[in-house]
């Protein structure tokens, strides 16, 4: 499974509490330009109108500039492809106060691009200035380790 894209900065803002697995429904030139690494998930969320998950927000350049359409928007929405269930548990999940979906990661399984979802939270300052403590902790250890 390669990884093309991964959200760091959803892991620092939210606490994930579940995640799921969606297809997306891009056009061709968007695949390749994924697949040699040009999408951006900075900024990007998903949203569910109308019992159909949609991420709003998400770069995808294009693959040649040349040779795409006239009126092509980088940004433009896509619609996430996932299974009736999965809809009705994040329809239910979402609605509550307080939660959050948010793309985490975009990779390849089988030939096919996905994009992992995840049911987040939004951390508070204080869990933020823990998360950083805990790294920095690490840091001076791996030092430590070395030398």
């Amino acid at each position: 499974m390669k990884i093309f894209a991964t959200n760091k900065r959803a892991y620092f803002d939210y606490e994930i509490l579940e995640t799921y697995e969606a297809g997306v429904e891009l056009f061709g030139f968007e695949v390749k330009a994924i697949k040699t690494g040009y999408i951006n998930l900075a900024g990007s969320y998903v949203v569910i109108k109308n019992n159909e998950a949609w991420l709003l927000n998400a770069s995808v350049p294009p693959y040649q500039p040349a040779n795409i359409r006239i009126a092509y928007n980088p940004l433009r929405t896509r619609k996430l492809l996932l299974h009736a269930s999965e809809l009705r548990e994040l329809i239910g999940k979402s609605s509550q106060k307080g939660l959050t979906l948010v793309p985490l990661r975009v990779y390849a399984k089988k030939a096919r691009i996905k994009i992992e979802i995840g049911l987040a939270r939004n951390k508070k300052k204080q869990d933020k200035r823990e998360t950083i403590k805990r790294r920095e902790a690490e840091r001076e250890i791996d030092r430590s380790i070395k030398s």
